[in-house]
Formats: C-alpha cells, sequence, structure tokens
C-alpha cells in the first residue's frame, strides 16, 4: 500500500487510527532524541505576546515582531525590552498581522530594516506587504522607524486570513528574496497574472533585478524567481548560496525544497499531501516536469522558521538545517549532503515553535508561538 493511498483512508479514520496510519505512511522522520539525551539546554531570557519572528542586530541586541503589530527591541545582556513606535497598521487575525523583520546587511551604515506584514484592501480582501523604514534607537532601548515606504505587496489582494508566507531573507547577491504564499486560493500558485505561490526576488529598495528568470515578461511576473508554492513560512541560504525554503503541506506532504532559477514546484497540481477533504491530489512523481521537493513529511511537523547552522558552539552541527515545528512542537534537525537532506534528529519541546536564529556568539534562539511565547536560548551542556 502506497504512503498516498494510507493517508487518504486515514483522514476518515479516528485521531489515534488517522496518526498510525500516517506514521506507517512516511518513516523518513527521525525518532525523538530523548531529552536526557540533548546537547543542549534551554535558557528563558524573555516572554513575548504572539511573536512571530526575530533578529539581530550587529549590536547583538534583538527585534522582535508580536503579530498584533508591535515592534519590541531586546537587549540580551540586560533582559530588558522596550517599544518601537512608527509601525505601519496591520490585518490582525487568523494567520494575519505582523510578519518578518530584518536589518539589511549593512544596517551598520545605513540602519535600513525590513519588516513584513498583512494589510487590508478594499472590501473584505488582504495581502502581505513589505515596508523598509530607517530605525532610530534611542540609549533606552526604545526607537522609532522613520522615511517608512512599503516596496512590494501581494497581487492580488483576496479575502480570507491565511497563507501569506512573506518571510524575508537577503542572499549572498545582496537582493532581497520573499516568500508569497498563494493565501489558501490553490490555482494562482501558477498564474504568472500575480504573485501569490511565489517565491520574490528585488533589489533592497523594492526594484526588480534586470536577471530575473521571468523579467521580459514585464509586470509583476517579472519578481518571481520560483513558482509553485504553498505556504512558504523558512528560507535560508547554505555555505555554497543554495537556497533552501520549506513550506506547509495540505493533509501531509510538508515540503522541504532546493530553489532552482525560474523552477516550477507544482501545487496544486502535485503534492505529496492530499486535499483537507480527502480528495487525491498527485504526488510529485507523477509528473517529473515540476521539482520535487528534497524532504517531506506525513504526518505533517508545520514547519516556521529556518535556519541554516554556520556556529562554533554546536561545531558538530556545522552546515545543519533547524526547522522549527508548529503541530508537531519540536526542532526539527535537518543533515545536507549537497543537493540533498533528510531529518536528522527532532526534539520535542513541548511548545509551537514559530520562530529560529543564531545568535552573534554561535547559540541557538527560539521562539514560542502564542499569548505567553517564550524567548529561549540553546547553549551546550556543560
Amino acid at each position: 500500500m502506497t504512503r498516498k493511498l494510507l493517508l487518504t483512508l486515514a483522514i476518515s479514520l479516528t485521531p489515534a487510527l488517522f496518526t498510525t496510519a500516517c506514521v506507517a505512511a512516511d518513516k523518513a522522520a527521525a525518532p525523538a532524541v530523548e531529552k536526557a539525551q540533548w546537547p543542549f539546554a534551554a535558557t528563558e531570557f524573555a516572554r513575548f505576546n504572539e511573536p512571530w519572528a526575530m533578529s539581530f542586530l550587529p549590536d547583538g541586541s534583538l527585534l522582535v515582531t508580536e503579530k498584533k503589530g508591535a515592534l519590541k527591541h531586546f537587549n540580551v545582556q540586560t533582559r530588558k525590552t522596550a517599544t518601537i513606535t512608527g509601525v505601519p497598521d496591520v490585518a490582525y487575525g487568523g494567520q494575519g498581522g505582523f510578519g518578518d523583520v530584518l536589518p539589511h546587511p549593512d544596517f551598520a551604515k545605513n540602519q535600513w530594516i525590513y519588516l513584513s506584514y498583512a494589510e487590508e484592501g478594499d472590501g473584505d480582501t488582504r495581502g502581505a506587504a513589505v515596508a523598509r523604514a530607517r530605525l532610530a534607537l534611542a540609549a533606552d532601548g526604545s526607537g522609532t522607524l522613520e522615511d517608512l515606504k512599503v516596496i512590494w505587496r501581494q497581487t492580488p489582494k483576496v479575502s480570507g486570513k491565511g497563507h501569506y508566507g512573506h518571510r524575508l531573507a537577503f542572499g549572498p547577491d545582496g537582493k532581497l528574496w520573499i516568500t508569497s504564499s498563494e493565501r489558501q486560493k490553490f490555482d494562482p500558485a501558477q498564474d504568472m497574472g500575480g504573485n501569490l505561490g511565489k517565491l520574490v526576488r528585488l533589489n533592497d529598495d523594492g526594484s526588480v533585478p534586470a536577471d530575473n528568470p521571468f523579467a521580459s515578461q514585464g509586470g509583476v511576473a517579472a519578481q518571481v524567481w520560483s513558482l509553485g508554492h504553498r505556504n512558504a513560512l523558512g528560507i535560508a541560504f547554505d555555505a555554497r548560496g543554495k537556497l533552501w525554503v520549506h513550506e506547509m503541506g495540505p493533509a501531509g506532504g510538508d515540503e522541504l525544497n532546493l530553489i532552482e532559477r525560474g523552477a516550477n514546484y507544482g501545487y496544486p497540481i502535485v503534492s505529496n499531501g492530499n486535499h483537507y477533504d480527502g480528495r487525491d491530489i498527485p504526488d510529485h512523481s507523477t509528473r517529473p516536469e515540476f521539482a520535487a521537493p528534497k524532504v517531506t513529511w506525513t504526518p505533517v511537523i508545520s514547519p516556521a522558521g529556518f535556519i541554516i547552522y554556520n556556529g562554533k558552539q554546536f561545531p558538530k552541527w556545522d552546515g545543519s538545517g533547524f526547522i522549527g515545528g508548529l503541530s508537531s512542537k519540536a526542532l526539527v534537525r535537518v543533515a545536507f549532503d549537497g543537493d540533498n537532506a533528510r531529518e536528522a534528529e527532532r526534539f520535542d519541546m513541548g511548545e509551537r515553535i514559530r520562530e529560529i536564529e543564531q545568535g552573534p556568539d554561535g547559540a541557538i534562539w527560539l521562539l514560542e508561538d502564542g499569548s505567553n511565547g517564550k524567548l529561549l536560548k540553546l547553549t551546550p551542556k556543560a
């Protein structure tokens, strides 16, 4: 019996039998590491109200977004939290609200930061936006955003409150990369007339690079680097400069993809999961013209946040990927072998993990999801 057929049958079963069937369907997941064997200790540093993302500034302090629309500045040394004013209004609700925060690679010189968030449209529509602003910090850690300007928007705005994506990264090429999810509308992921369900590549001012794969088409298509994505919530470059993006699957089939220029990753035409009502979606293997994921998860881990580690505190993990798990309440380690990947270890954290970052000293930092989400620092056990 195939993994896909098992999943289809399992959807109609009781929760306990569904879990059993899904485990039987996909044995690629690594067993959870016993807590006594964890190579790290987790220290709580602060708590935030529905935190979504964080990024370190060059001085070692943190910027943290809270989904309802607040931007916080956290001093790691004093453990004091201050508020940044001048943030844009956000459309809060469902999966929408304040999203990612990212300093410019030359932040120390220009003080630019980038913010993603859900915004209201006409009628009952919403979409993600990315803005750039200068961060002016005061001596007490508070601050304000100046010269804020929206440099990108999801097109078109649609109804609903899910699948915004809007994770941000700067690449080795100095370009700004944005994950733009398909807003639970399926077909727009294949429609080059909009940027939903796409990976977007821009210059740091929001203009379109002339060497993008679809630049000659003009319009919104010129922004696109790859298409056929569902709900992409993690993006990271490895030491070779290769780009990896993970995305949530439907009922089964979470994915980790190696991103190739101009590639189509197939959603919703193919997926290693099924529709939530049990209807089949053909597997990637049935349509080889679409780029297939390097790792899939069934049962899902609900991936959120992503780093590829290169620090000194955990030398055995150099080059490993780390993914936060929402429904799985886990920290998932991924091992890479060239252009291939596999789940190597899983650590049951007991809470939904929304975000992961590597600190300046090589520690790994986690943000728990929810109204009282902990900020945790992982350091090697003594």
